[in-house]
C-alpha cells in the first residue's frame, strides 16, 4: 500500500518567535490576555513573555498574573499544551504611568539584555478619564518604554498599539504616520507640573479638534513612535474598536464593558432605550482574536520585509454593517434567543437623527422611570441606583454621539498584501480577517458571552428569562400608553387653566 503524504506548508510566522523573548505592556487588559494566550497556544516554542504589571487591590503580581491564567479564556491551552507552558510567561513589576516605569534596575537590566519583541498595549481606554492620568500612562508611558526599547540590546521590533481613531480629523486614514495635534513632548512637561483640577478645565482647548482625552492622547503617542523611526525598529498598529472573541479559544468571550458590550448590556437590561445618531452610518468592529492575530503577523511582516511600519486594523471597507442592522439584530437576539437575568424593563427603542426626539425617549423612557423605581426601591429600605447609572449613560451619549455621527474611511493597502504572502497554514492558525463572519450569529455568541463573563449568568436560566420578557412586554406598552396620556392630560390642564375652559 502506498502511503500519501500530506504537503504541509510551513508557518513561518510561528517559526519566527521560537526562543524569542517578547515584553508586553498592558497584558492583563482586554487585548493583552488574548494575545499572551495566542502567543503561548500557536509559538509554542519562543522562549519567554515578559509582561509588565503591577501590584493592585492587595494582590501581588504573582497573584495577579495566576487570577488571569485561571479564568476560562486559558482552558484550551492548558488542555492541549499542559499547564507548563504557563511557565513561559514572567511577570516584572512595574507601572507605565510611573517615572522609569517603575522597575527595579535588576529588572531593568534583565529586560534590556533578553528583550527581542516589544508589544506596547498598556493605555487607559477609558475617553473620560482626568486629562493628567491620560496623559502620564498613554504618553509618557510611550516615551519611556521607547526610551527602554533603545537601550535593548537584542531588538527586533517594536509594536505600538494605536486605535484606528487617533486621526480624528481625517476623514480618509491611510496607513501612513501624521505630525501629532501638538508637540507631545510639551503636554508631557505640563502635565508633570500642573494639578489635575485646573488640567482638566483647560483640556478641551489642550485638545483642540480632538474629541476626548483617549484619542488625543493616542495621537501624541502615534507623534512619539514616528519619531523614533529612523533610529528604532518601531511599528504602529491601530485596531478598530475591539469587540470578543470571534473564533478561539472561547466564542463570545470578554472581559470588560467598554464599548459595543456595555451597550449590549445596557440595552438588554432595558436601562438603554435610546441614541442619537445615523442609523445610516456603519460601525467599525474587530474581534479580538483578530486583532490578536495581526499584531504577531504585523510584527513578522516588518521585520521580515522591512517594508511596512502603519497597519490599519480595521472591517469597514470589507463588512458594512449599519447601527440600524446592528439595533435590528441586537433586539431580535435580546427578545427572542438569548434574554438577560431579571431585566430592569423591556429592551427596545432605537436609534434617532433628532436631537428632540433622542431627548424625549431619554427622559421619558428612561430617566422617568428611573426616578420611579429608585424612589419604590428607598420606600422598601433598599439602596437607589438606577437614577445614577441613567446620568452615567448620558456621560456616555456624548462620547457615543461623536462616533456615531460621522463617517470614516480606512484604508488597509498592507492587509491585502499581507494576506497574499500567507500560506493556507498561516491563514488558518494566524486568521487575520473576517471572511465567513455570520454577524447575527457572532452577535448571539457576544450575547451569550456578556451574560456567561460579565453577567455571571447561567445559560440554564435563559428560557425563564425569556419568558419574563414576554410579561415585560405587557407592562411596557402600558406604561408606554400611561405616560403618554399623563402627558397630554397635563398639557390638557395648562392649556384649560389659560383659557379658562
Amino acid at each position: 500500500m502506498v502511503q500519501i503524504i500530506e504537503n504541509v506548508e510551513p508557518n513561518r510566522i510561528a517559526d519566527f518567535f521560537k526562543d524569542k523573548t517578547i515584553l508586553i505592556t498592558g497584558g492583563t487588559g482586554f487585548l493583552g490576555k488574548v494575545l499572551i494566550e495566542k502567543l503561548l497556544r500557536s509559538c509554542t516554542d519562543l522562549r519567554r513573555i515578559y509582561i509588565l504589571i503591577r501590584a493592585k487591590n492587595g494582590k501581588n503580581i504573582h497573584d495577579r498574573l495566576q487570577d488571569i491564567f485561571s479564568g476560562p479564556l486559558f482552558d484550551m491551552l492548558k488542555k492541549q499544551h499542559g499547564k507548563i507552558v504557563l511557565e513561559k510567561v514572567e511577570p516584572i513589576c512595574g507601572d507605565i504611568s510611573a517615572p522609569d516605569l517603575g522597575l527595579s534596575p535588576e529588572d531593568r537590566k534583565k529586560l534590556v539584555q533578553e528583550t527581542e519583541i516589544i508589544y506596547h498595549s498598556a493605555a487607559t481606554v477609558q475617553f473620560d478619564e482626568p486629562f493628567k492620568k491620560t496623559v502620564l500612562l498613554n504618553v509618557r508611558g510611550t516615551r519611556l518604554m521607547l526610551t527602554l526599547a533603545k537601550e535593548c540590546k537584542k531588538l527586533l521590533v517594536f509594536c505600538h498599539v494605536s486605535t484606528a481613531y487617533c486621526q480624528e480629523t481625517q476623514e480618509v486614514l491611510k496607513e501612513k504616520t501624521y505630525p501629532p495635534p501638538c508637540d507631545p513632548h510639551r503636554i508631557i512637561d505640563i502635565c508633570e507640573w500642573m494639578n489635575e483640577d485646573t488640567l482638566d478645565t483647560i483640556a478641551q482647548h489642550m485638545r483642540g479638534a480632538s474629541a476626548n482625552n483617549y484619542t488625543f492622547t493616542k495621537a501624541l503617542g502615534e507623534g512619539l513612535v514616528t519619531e523614533q523611526m529612523e533610529t528604532l525598529p518601531v511599528i504602529i498598529q491601530r485596531p478598530a474598536a475591539v469587540v470578543p472573541i470571534w473564533k478561539e479559544p472561547v466564542p463570545g468571550w470578554t472581559d470588560n464593558i467598554n464599548g459595543p458590550t456595555g451597550l449590549l448590556i445596557g440595552a438588554g437590561k432595558g436601562v438603554i432605550r435610546t441614541m442619537y445618531g445615523r442609523s445610516d452610518y456603519f460601525a467599525d468592529y474587530v474581534a479580538v482574536d483578530i486583532i490578536a492575530n495581526g499584531l504577531i503577523v504585523t510584527a513578522y511582516d516588518y521585520v521580515t520585509y522591512r517594508v511596512r511600519r502603519v497597519y490599519n486594523m480595521t472591517s469597514s471597507d470589507e463588512h458594512l454593517v449599519t447601527f440600524q442592522e446592528i439595533i435590528e439584530m441586537g433586539q431580535k437576539i435580546l427578545n427572542t434567543q438569548v434574554a438577560f437575568d431579571w431585566v430592569l424593563w423591556y429592551p427596545g427603542g432605537g436609534i434617532t437623527n433628532s436631537r428632540l426626539w433622542h431627548n424625549i425617549r431619554f427622559y421619558f423612557f428612561q430617566f422617568l422611570p428611573a426616578i420611579l423605581i429608585d424612589i419604590m426601591l428607598m420606600l422598601f429600605g433598599l439602596r437607589p441606583f438606577l437614577t445614577r447609572v441613567q446620568r452615567k449613560i448620558k456621560r456616555g451619549y456624548q462620547i457615543f454621539e461623536y462616533y456615531s455621527n460621522r463617517r470614516w474611511d480606512f484604508r488597509k493597502d498592507n492587509a491585502a498584501v499581507i494576506r497574499k504572502w500567507m500560506n493556507e497554514t498561516e491563514r488558518k492558525v494566524f486568521k487575520v480577517d473576517d471572511e465567513g463572519l455570520d454577524y447575527y450569529d457572532y452577535f448571539v455568541t457576544c450575547t451569550l458571552g456578556a451574560r456567561r463573563y460579565i453577567r455571571n449568568e447561567k445559560d440554564e436560566n435563559i428560557p425563564s428569562a425569556l419568558r419574563r420578557l414576554k410579561m415585560m412586554w405587557f407592562v411596557d406598552k402600558l406604561c408606554k400608553v400611561l405616560i403618554v396620556v399623563g402627558f397630554f392630560y397635563y398639557l390638557f390642564k395648562k392649556i384649560s387653566a389659560v383659557f379658562g375652559i
